[in-house]
């Protein structure tokens, strides 16, 4: 299978290119996204993709979006013979890899759940005791559980990486109330999510979530509890102070420690063993998904 890095829908305007997203409009109403299999780390898109990842993290996503019911999300239609034209006429860039969704206004933060200490987080929290301005207890190691969940908003940052930010910022630019209840349904989702997976042997870390605006209603947007936007660990192999074994975007990440590559720098490709290793994870990860929901 070759990786699907790029799109182009002849007769369909692009209104946008993401690290791995490419969105098209559709009418006044609805767009269409779809899933490339393109890969990025530390805010570096790497020139190879890894082939079939957007079949998987779609996928993912779907499976979520038709579990969590507690908030509406922006799915309209997945099956790619029930595009509209010209969609639907390309399925070698839209089959099982793309969704027509509602289109929404985005809220620019991106909502993060935190169970454990780990990530930018514990960055933050090496330098300075707290996270987003929440102060944490003392002495704890990389990747040690939080007493509890925490929601840790941080800025939707055109380009380069997102930065964690306080409540008390995110209230004043969105108002108390949306910025409460951001931080309930973020944490509601991520314990939803944190207690199926258990079923599965599954830890998962935190979580990062997207929501918009349709009318007055906050709704799910983007992608879902994917290993693109969520840290899951090997519950049996778990243990604190160091990068737990995981089925997640972080394998890449950690290899990348060990290379000469400065971050700044056009990335290098990605080695094929690394390819290979980093879609049958994010395979294992999708099958233990679907085995519990």
């Amino acid at each position: 299978m070759e990786a699907l890095t790029s799109t182009k829908i002849p007769g369909a305007k692009k209104l946008f290119s993401g690290k791995v997203r490419d969105v098209y409009a559709v009418d006044k109403e609805h767009l269409l996204i779809i899933s490339t299999d393109r890969v990025s780390a530390f805010d570096h898109v790497f020139p190879n993709g890894i082939p079939g990842k957007g079949i998987l993290l779609n996928t993912i996503s779907n499976i979520w979006f038709l579990n969590i019911k507690f908030i509406k999300n922006h799915i309209v239609e997945k099956n790619y013979s029930n595009f509209p034209k010209p969609f639907c006429d390309f399925p070698e860039q839209v089959r099982d890899r793309a969704v027509l969704v509602k289109k929404a206004k985005r809220i620019d933060f991106e909502c993060v759940a935190r169970g454990y200490l780990i990530g930018s987080g514990w960055k933050d929290y090496t330098t300075s005791g707290s996270i987003s301005g929440m102060q944490l207890p003392t002495g704890l190691q990389m990747a040690d559980e939080l007493p509890a969940p925490i929601f840790t908003p941080a800025t939707k940052a055109k380009r380069g990486h997102d930065i964690n930010t306080s409540m008390d910022a995110m209230r004043k630019k969105i108002g108390h109330d949306v910025a409460d209840r951001l931080g309930e349904i973020t944490l509601q989702i991520y314990e939803f999510a944190r207690e199926k997976m258990k079923k599965a042997s599954i830890i998962v870390a935190d979580t990062k979530l997207e929501f918009g605006f349709i009318g007055n209603e906050i709704i799910l947007i983007d992608e879902l509890l994917t290993p693109d936007s969520s840290r899951f660990w090997d519950a049996s192999r778990y243990a604190p102070g160091a990068s737990p074994v995981s089925f997640d975007k972080q394998f890449i990440r950690d290899y990348l420690e060990t290379t000469s590559w400065d971050k700044k720098s056009s990335p290098p490709p990605l080695p094929d063993e690394i390819v290979e290793k980093t879609r049958q994870k994010y395979e294992e990860i999708m099958n233990k998904i679907s085995s519990i929901l």
